[in-house]
């Protein structure tokens, strides 16, 4: 979202497209050609190179459990397909250059789900730099909105700061201000849902006998973690935002808390009466205009996609 730092060198002063649609193609294809060698591998280096950000984090982590739970591979791997793509491709001046693909999933196909668009954003760090997928979000296509298009058909991207204040909240500040509501219950500017007030108010209610929970929650918001935001048809914006969480388990004399194969696989330290586990989130979120009568002014989450990063016990 950011332009700082730029320079003239490569033009980084320059407005232009982030990218060209054949350009965004290739990304999209290359970044499913690494995942599905990854997946069926359960081998991390495979798609190393096309992932970052939180997307990249949890990707990383996860494959890297499951390859030491299950060293031969995934036996029950099946190929993600992703079709029917649109991009939305913002013009802006500096690196990092970004877009995102509004595609549809195979994954959606079984048990009469409903029709879901997966949402990928691609950020390129330079001009010698891959395209990697950032941010991932999975979200009923009913709730995809309108992106703002200028008239070459380039998307608007959203400023690094709402200056005119056309926003009902500063898209930089998203994960200290979510992180915030999640531990302090304020500011509160997100509308309630199983993402806030319900996760919120769960993790205040946690009852276990002879055991403690304790969390802390954490802004991610810098180099590939930054938020990456759209402007929208009606004057909002809908913005991708990662963040990071903490949850300590403490258990009494005597006791000693869980730990599944998949905490195993990333755990450091020896579970004796503390178990740590720690978890990266993205998010992806609709941000109404200042105002907005339809919405009450209040964030709304529509996707968060949690991973489990490391383990530490104690």
């Amino acid at each position: 979202m950011t332009a700082s730092g730029c320079v003239t060198v490569h033009g980084e002063l320059e407005v232009l497209p982030g990218a060209t649609r054949t350009e965004a193609a290739q990304a999209l294809d290359d970044f499913l050609v690494a995942y599905n060698k990854a997946d069926k591998a359960y081998d991390p280096a495979l798609d190393a190179d096309r992932v970052t950000g939180s997307l990249g984090a949890i990707n990383q982590a996860g494959l890297k459990a499951r390859r030491k739970n299950s060293p031969q591979g995934n036996a029950s791997h099946k190929p993600l397909e992703l079709t029917d793509a649109t991009f939305s491709i913002p013009k802006k001046a500096g690196w990092p250059r970004w877009f995102i693909a509004d595609t549809d999933s195979n994954r959606d196909q079984d048990n009469g789900r409903a029709d879901t668009r997966w949402l990928l954003a691609f950020l390129r760090t330079g001009p010698d730099a891959p395209w990697k997928a950032a941010y991932l979000a999975v979200v009923p296509q009913s709730q995809v909105p309108k992106f703002h298009k200028d008239a070459d058909g380039l998307a608007q991207p959203v400023p690094s700061a709402d200056t005119d204040g056309a926003l009902a909240v500063q898209p930089k500040g998203l994960s200290g201000t979510y992180t915030g509501y999640l531990s302090e219950g304020a500011p509160d500017v997100f509308a309630p849902g199983s993402t806030t007030s319900g996760w919120r108010d769960a993790r205040k209610n946690t009852r276990r006998a002879g055991f403690s929970f304790q969390y802390v929650d954490q802004a991610l918001d810098t180099g590939t973690f930054a938020p990456l935001g759209l402007k929208t048809e009606d004057g909002g914006a809908l913005v991708f935002f990662s963040s990071k969480h903490f949850e300590r388990q403490t258990a009494a004399p005597g006791l000693r808390p869980t730990v599944n194969s998949d905490v195993e696989a990333l755990l450091t330290g020896e579970v004796k009466s503390t178990l740590t586990k720690e978890r990266v989130s993205s998010q992806l979120v609709y941000v109404p205009r200042r105002g907005a009568g339809d919405s009450g002014g209040k964030v709304r989450v529509l996707n968060r996609l949690p991973g489990l990063i490391a383990a530490q016990g104690s």
